[in-house]
């Protein structure tokens, strides 16, 4: 990782620090300035300034910060700790914090070994670099999708009657990490009929029976980056009704998706599929947002909605994911994670089909 990167966007402050707390409070853009996935680094910090990166940890992760090829320190005491803080920011008057990951105590903590700082909060200027996906970024964005894509299938050919959504979910989880994910991106989401119209479903012991729409919301985490994609099946012979919701939202996706490319506005990508949806039986179903930004988080950024302007540049990735939701039937959505390039999209996905598939 080239810190450069983010210093474009904060050029007020004269360095970066990235403060890790216990494992419920870990930093995502640690590991982004890190370069490298891999070690926890629970009470650890990373300093950050444009020509170098140096990671600040303790004895249990020094074997992980030097795989990653920066520039380590290692404290074996809390003393330590605060003596090489102080030590590193001693010629800094002006430090960046990310002040959207810090909490109180943290923060207080920090004020107390070095008052004498001038603190700025950097976390807009990170998250506008980590917008723009390096070549490297992008392959392991590749990668995780091409992962999830692929466990879909085994996964489903497993789907029986009177499984629970539990089992599929785990199912699916399981064939993600025999194929090189360290896990899922986020919490698999598994719904089986009248329960697929709730978009943030979790998954529960509600049984599998013939004609059920299958909804499932998953995504693959590779080198500490995310795939989010979300496929929709009938288990059994689907009715017209199912048929027809499908056949709005693949119809709202494809048409959608045409429209990505650098230099579009993410609200008018929303706007064809949701006028799609609306000219439909269908109308005012849609209930989020089109699209997201994907990266080291699942939800790395806004990008396509209805009331936000956001022009898309090249090297960004975002989902593509409208749905349809009936209360008490179920619900239909279909997403892909999609590249956008200067002049189209790169889908990176793959699998979903133009009607919806019976297993």
């Amino acid at each position: 990782m080239n810190p450069r990167k983010i210093f474009d966007y904060a050029r007020e402050a004269e360095a970066i620090l990235i403060l890790n707390g216990g494992e419920n409070n870990l930093d995502k853009n640690f590991f982004y300035l890190a370069g490298k996935e891999g070690g926890l680094y629970e009470g650890s910090f990373i300093l950050a300034k444009p020509d170098s990166v140096t990671i600040f940890t303790s004895v249990l992760e020094e074997e992980s910060a030097r795989n990653t090829g920066n520039k380590v320190e290692i404290f074996h005491s809390r003393d330590e700790y605060e003596n090489l803080l102080k030590n590193a920011l001693k010629d800094v008057n002006v430090v960046g914090l990310n002040y959207s990951s810090l909490n109180l105590e943290i923060y207080k903590n920090l004020l107390k070994i070095i008052p004498d700082k001038e603190f700025v909060d950097v976390s807009v200027s990170i998250s506008e670099a980590r917008r723009l996906k390096t070549p490297e970024e992008l392959n392991y964005l590749r990668e995780a999708a091409k992962i999830g894509s692929e466990a879909f299938d085994p996964a489903i050919e497993l789907l029986r009657e009177g499984m629970t959504e539990k089992e599929v979910a785990a199912n699916i989880v399981h064939e993600m990490m025999k194929g090189g994910a360290s896990g899922p991106s986020f919490d698999t989401i598994v719904a089986f009929g009248e329960n697929s119209s709730m978009p943030h479903y979790s998954p529960g012991n509600r049984k599998l029976k013939k004609g059920d729409i299958v909804l499932i919301d998953y995504g693959a985490l590779y080198e500490g980056y995310c795939s989010d994609i979300t496929r929709t099946i009938s288990f059994g012979k689907a009715n017209e009704k199912t048929k027809d919701m499908y056949s709005v939202v693949y119809k709202a996706q494809n048409e959608s998706m045409k429209a990505i490319k650098a230099n579009v506005n993410g609200k008018d990508i929303d706007k064809i599929a949701r006028d799609i949806i609306d000219a439909s039986p269908y109308k005012g179903r849609f209930i989020h947002s089109l699209g997201h930004g994907v990266g080291m988080d699942v939800h790395d950024h806004p990008a396509l909605a209805p009331n936000y302007d956001f022009p898309l540049k090249a090297n960004m990735v975002v989902t593509d994911e409208p749905g349809v939701y009936l209360t008490g039937y179920g619900g239909i959505r279909i997403e892909d994670d999609v590249i956008v390039k200067e002049d189209g999209f790169e889908k990176i996905s793959k699998g979903a089909t133009a009607t919806i598939r019976e297993v």
